[in-house]
């Protein structure tokens, strides 16, 4: 079984309308659709842009604000999956749940499935300077190619998460992340070949590029896609499939085949998911 997928380094820059933000939106995902590209990934907090709209002066709305848009963020993805057969992680939204705000990956299916996901562990800025909440749990998606999961950002600085999402049966983790400069960037990129190693997993990551210079903690982004493998004999010595040029406003495509997983961890050169000891740790209670 193999799977195309394509990641997004999202352009982050202030827009009047929702309209531009769209039009933005389209353009990746047409260019995803020229590729044949079965997933698409665009990075976390993207709808951030939304907060330029209106505000006075050099700042722009509060992001308590970004709720407003879900019915109209939610609509774009759910019509532009169903348009080009495609299942489309739409990076994450910050919604309203219960009276409180949570930072929430979707992907939205081509028969009009939408799957959320709450952002597990949520950083200093995000609870301090934003009240965001962290999620209660962790599920997978099932799809023709095979279970999924969606882990945003900080989450894959935690291997017991990872360990958790693999054991429900995911081959294939979507992480979209954003992050303002190399130290933030590289704990969440090494963390990505950890977490493929020891649990010999697929992870297609993407960040924000570029900046919003009306939006508080969103002025500098640094960002980079990639599609990052075990490290054996099947893939890539370094372990990365494909990846982009740092804070280019681009996307990168890879096919993913998922038959390799399988070979590496029945008899690769090492075999990490198999020789686990859950006796000692277990992979969720």
């Amino acid at each position: 079984m193999k799977m195309r997928v394509s990641a997004v380094q999202f352009d982050l820059r202030d827009v009047n309308s929702f309209e531009e933000f769209r039009r933005q939106v389209v353009h990746y995902v047409r260019n995803a659709a020229e590729y044949d590209a079965q997933f698409v990934l665009f990075p976390e907090f993207i709808t951030t842009a939304l907060l330029s709209i209106g505000g006075e002066g050099e700042t722009g709305q509060p992001i308590d604000r970004l709720p407003d848009y879900t019915e109209q963020y939610t609509s774009l993805f759910t019509g532009l999956a169903a348009e080009y057969g495609m299942y489309i992680i739409g990076g994450t939204h910050v919604t309203r749940k219960e009276g409180q705000l949570r930072n929430t990956a979707f992907l939205f299916g081509p028969d009009g499935t939408v799957f959320t996901q709450d952002k597990l562990h949520i950083t200093p800025t995000e609870k301090e300077e934003w009240s965001v909440k962290e999620g209660d749990g962790v599920e997978v998606l099932d799809t023709p190619f095979g279970k999924i999961g969606l882990l945003t950002c900080y989450d894959i600085e935690f291997p017991e998460i990872v360990r958790m999402v693999r054991a429900k049966g995911a081959n294939v983790i979507f992480c979209p992340s954003c992050t303002d400069d190399r130290h933030g960037f590289y704990r969440v990129r090494y963390c990505c070949h950890a977490r493929a190693v020891e649990n010999q997993i697929y992870i297609v990551t993407t960040g924000t590029v570029g900046s919003l210079q009306r939006v508080d903690f969103m002025r500098a982004n640094y960002g980079q896609a990639a599609v990052i493998t075990p490290n054996d004999i099947p893939f890539p010595p370094r372990g990365i499939m494909c990846e982009g040029e740092i804070n280019a406003d681009m996307l990168i495509t890879a096919d993913l085949d998922l038959s390799l997983l399988d070979e590496v961890r029945q008899k690769g050169s090492v075999t990490t998911w198999r020789d686990r000891r859950t006796d000692l740790y277990p992979d969720w209670k």
